[in-house]
């Protein structure tokens, strides 16, 4: 499994371009995919904001961002993650509610030639997944269900379909190792982000550990 963090550090940096991490961009953060050391962009996915815009994201924005970031770099975008709805208010419609949104922009990030993410939220389940519109499943939605035994069935039902499996805000050695046990290719959190030459020995740790659930909290 590979960590998706922000390059929030010279250290942060290095390990990307040695291949031990990968990018996740944002619009916000304005940065472009580093160079690895083989000249090639490092392994990086494309964030929408949404979990931070609640609800207020400016989407022609982001497409004009996302336009310009995948632009001679498609071959080495992980995914880009469609526009999606994280309003735990909505209780187990949020998946509803969110898929409908997201389903508006499946084809305007494919048609860029990069693979679409569709972040599952609260209620979302394997006979609402338009399959054939998506390329990764993107686990979402608040703590206890992204944790729970449905999130864990949504993972299986993409790797059955030969999707890839994402999970977003692992901060913990334990959420990593859920994570791993549902089957994820990859995973991202802010953990890196505060306190990164401190935290990145902390996560190398995890990475060099088998699936087991062992420290930290969810």
């Amino acid at each position: 499994m590979l960590y998706l963090a922000n390059a929030s550090s010279p250290k942060v940096r290095d390990a990307m371009t040695a291949g031990e991490l990968g990018m996740m961009c944002t619009d916000a953060e304005g940065r472009v995919p580093l160079i690895a050391h083989d000249g090639e962009p490092v392994w990086y996915a494309a964030d929408n904001g949404c979990y931070a815009a609640r609800g207020n994201l400016d989407v022609d924005r982001w497409l004009t961002w996302l336009t310009g970031l995948v632009a001679g770099r498609e071959h080495r975008c992980l995914f880009a993650v469609a526009p999606d709805v994280f309003n735990p208010d909505l209780g187990d419609s949020m998946g509803a509610v969110s898929l409908r949104y997201s389903a508006m922009f499946l084809c305007d990030v494919r048609a860029l030639g990069v693979p679409v993410a569709l972040v599952a939220q609260n209620g979302l389940t394997p006979d609402m997944v338009p399959w054939d519109d998506i390329d990764w499943i993107f686990i979402g939605g608040t703590t206890e269900w992204k944790l729970s035994r449905h999130a864990a069935v949504l993972c299986g039902a993409a790797r059955e379909r030969g999707k890839g499996v994402h999970m977003g805000r692992v901060n913990s050695a334990r959420r990593w190792a859920i994570a791993e046990v549902f089957g994820c290719d990859t995973a991202d959190g802010t953990f890196l982000a505060f306190g990164p030459d401190t935290n990145l020995p902390r996560a190398k740790a995890w990475w060099a550990k088998d699936s087991l659930f062992a420290g930290g909290a969810a």
